[in-house]
């Protein structure tokens, strides 16, 4: 995956301080902006799995963290764009194989200053959204302690700040979003 790419996706949407701040990164630290190795901070890719009705939210306690959160993490070379990283790591972290994004449209930037037990110092997320079958066979892997269901009305406590308003800001613009 080469940063023009990731321009061109955050170019398409609208103008904001956050998408600008995003663009302005990228556009800095060109593919270094894309690699784990590539400086302390860095893009990550990251996936919101809904249940088909979207009322529910495959989330998993993040073992650095601690924390419940969407799937997520960084770009590996195979991946051919942030929305494939988001969507290998959602396969990964979940155990759902045939897990497929609902649209590479970009639905979510949060980055976040990162602590103790993490490498990095910052992620800059870009989020997606997928759908899966509540009843699928879920696997917990080394990066998680657990993978569970939860209403979107009825969030755990242990949550980042402002993630439950940015998981209803991506539920809202997953129901809208063109089919990939």
């Amino acid at each position: 995956m080469r940063h023009h790419d990731l321009i061109r996706d955050l170019t398409a949407l609208p103008s904001s301080p956050v998408r600008d701040a995003y663009l302005e990164f990228v556009r800095a630290g060109g593919d270094d902006a894309l690699r784990r190795d590539g400086g302390a901070e860095h893009l990550t890719g990251s996936c919101f799995v809904f249940s088909p009705d979207f009322a529910q939210v495959l989330l998993c306690f993040h073992g650095k963290g601690r924390f419940w959160v969407q799937f997520g993490g960084h770009v590996e070379p195979q991946d051919s764009s942030i929305s494939a990283t988001a969507q290998r790591e959602a396969q990964e972290e979940s155990g759902i194989h045939d897990l497929r994004l609902l649209s590479t449209a970009i639905l979510d930037l949060d980055r976040h200053a990162l602590h103790g037990g993490f490498s990095c110092a910052a992620h800059w997320d870009v989020g997606f959204a997928a759908l899966a079958d509540p009843a699928a066979p879920i696997a917990v892997s080394d990066e998680s302690e657990d993978v569970r269901w939860f209403p979107v009305d009825a969030l755990p406590a242990q949550v980042p700040d402002r993630f439950g308003e940015r998981l209803r800001a991506v539920r809202a613009a997953a129901l809208r979003a063109p089919a990939a």
